[in-house]
């Protein structure tokens, strides 16, 4: 059983309480950074059980008539239709989606910024778009000598080129659909403009992770390092909070290396530096709300695992992923765990020796292994999925819950018409049939019913899954994690 380990209302509260505390230290102007996952932070929900992957979002609206949202996008990335790699979808799509999203909990998107644009055909094309649903569009260009040329940066050459964005807002929250999309300059330049035009604003940033109050080695923090890894993240104690409070504090490395330009920016546009630290910029309340810190440890260093499994498959991918690899056994190492802490893996192995082929096991919520093997009719992914939901059901391990009625019409239309010489099913396909004998099958209808309590169960493979049952297992919420090698 999963305990929870975070007090997420206690989050909303105190996070949004802290917000406004910023606002009002910076006159009744604060462009707040973003970073992470605004809307689906799974991560966060993983090593932080109890936090909901909208509790950001949800914290926004606590304080929504005093939003106006601007979303940033790097020009470079819509012309490479750069992909988020959690959801499968380009950037310029994502923007899209987190416009609908945004605006279907009553929150107020006022525009989107183009970073980096130099008239991509592509990216124009993206613009007409977002006028066409009457979404204001502004360009910020590449700046010379980006981030250490101060005397440029800040000047009519520099930020003084951008576009400025009109807001109406006493919070306006730069997101962005992933990394690089160039959210700290465009806050950077929004306060430039408002300077010459002799309004007070403030910058701050909102950044789950690291967690700043916790220490540098607790697994919640090598967790993030772990996500991070071909990024090459790394947390650090941030010496200048350290220097200017005598207080430890955690940040990471492209804060601490980037605060200095950050001061020099701020002198010149402010004529001072509100911050004395990177942790000062920061809003982040997470910390505070942890209730169970042994359960925070225990997912965390899951997490970690399940990043490393990961690793393995995309170097079997061909990736070129060996320095992330080896920073993911440094973070195992220093969070005190191996592999075969994942209790699935060997449940999976041992059944996959058992049958001589692929397998895969799954922990329900209660603590109970199951598994699933290959058979004739179907993969051993769809056998684990049947075999949960009847678990979960408390149905009898041998009922069947799906008629050839459903099954028989799905494998002649798979090996008759599409050509493929594989029938067994896959997940997908054996949901839809078990949809499809739900109609007449009350036992069948039961076990669609359990699909709800999939989510957050740990699942893994004994082989790579087909890219349909790694999608499926996904939108379920299932922690997925496989063996790094291919069935054959």
């Amino acid at each position: 059983m999963v305990t929870v380990a975070f007090d997420n209302d206690k989050y909303l509260q105190m996070q949004s309480a802290h917000i406004r505390d910023r606002i009002a230290q910076f006159g009744g102007k604060l462009y707040l950074e973003f970073g992470g996952k605004l809307y689906d932070d799974n991560h966060a929900s993983r090593v932080l059980p109890g936090f909901q992957p909208d509790s950001k979002l949800r914290m926004l609206l606590q304080i929504k008539d005093q939003v106006e949202m601007v979303i940033a996008i790097n020009a470079d990335d819509i012309e490479k239709n750069k992909v988020r790699g959690d959801l499968g979808i380009t950037y310029d799509r994502d923007v899209i989606r987190l416009i609908d999203i945004f605006r279907g909990f009553g929150l107020y998107v006022s525009s989107v910024v183009l970073t980096r644009f130099h008239d991509q055909p592509i990216a124009k094309a993206f613009q007409a778009r977002l006028e066409g649903l009457g979404i204001k569009v502004y360009h910020h260009y590449n700046i010379a000598g980006y981030p250490s040329d101060t005397a440029h940066i800040v000047s009519d050459e520099g930020f003084g080129k951008n576009d400025y964005i009109e807001t109406t807002r006493s919070l306006v929250v730069v997101t962005a659909p992933g990394p690089g999309s160039g959210k700290l300059a465009t806050c950077l330049s929004q306060l430039y403009h408002e300077h010459k035009r002799g309004n007070t604003a403030g910058y701050a940033k909102f950044e789950t992770f690291p967690i700043w109050n916790l220490s540098i080695n607790h697994p919640v923090n090598l967790a993030y390092e772990a996500a991070t890894a071909d990024l090459n993240d790394v947390n650090m104690i941030d010496p200048f909070h350290l220097d200017a409070y005598g207080v430890t504090t955690v940040n990471y490395n492209r804060d601490v290396e980037a605060f200095p330009v950050l001061v020099a920016i701020f002198e010149k546009i402010l004529g001072r530096c509100p911050y004395k630290s990177p942790t000062d910029m920061g809003v982040n309340m997470a910390g505070n709300c942890i209730v169970d810190d042994e359960a925070t440890r225990q997912a965390s260093r899951q997490e970690i695992i399940r990043r490393y499994y990961e690793a393995l498959c995309d170097q079997k991918k061909g990736k070129n992923v060996d320095e992330a690899i080896r920073k993911l056994e440094l973070l195992m190492k220093k969070a005190g765990v191996t592999p075969d802490a994942r209790k699935v893996v060997a449940a999976a192995l041992q059944r996959a020796e058992e049958t001589g082929d692929a397998a895969a096991a799954m922990e329900l919520p209660d603590g109970r292994i199951v598994t699933g093997k290959t058979s004739d009719i179907l993969g051993a992914s769809s056998a684990l999925l049947l075999n949960a939901l009847k678990a979960l059901g408390g149905m009898p391990s041998d009922l069947h819950l799906i008629s050839p009625v459903a099954l028989d019409p799905i494998q002649h239309l798979k090996v008759d018409h599409l050509g493929n010489r594989n029938p067994r099913l896959h997940t997908d396909e054996t949901l839809i049939a078990l949809s499809i004998s739900a109609a007449t099958n009350p036992m069948a209808e039961y076990a669609m019913e359990q699909l709800s309590k999939l989510r957050g169960c740990e699942v893994h493979s004994s082989v790579i899954l087909s890219q349909v049952d790694e999608r499926t297992f996904k939108r379920l919420g299932v922690n997925l994690t496989c063996e790094p090698r291919y069935v054959g």
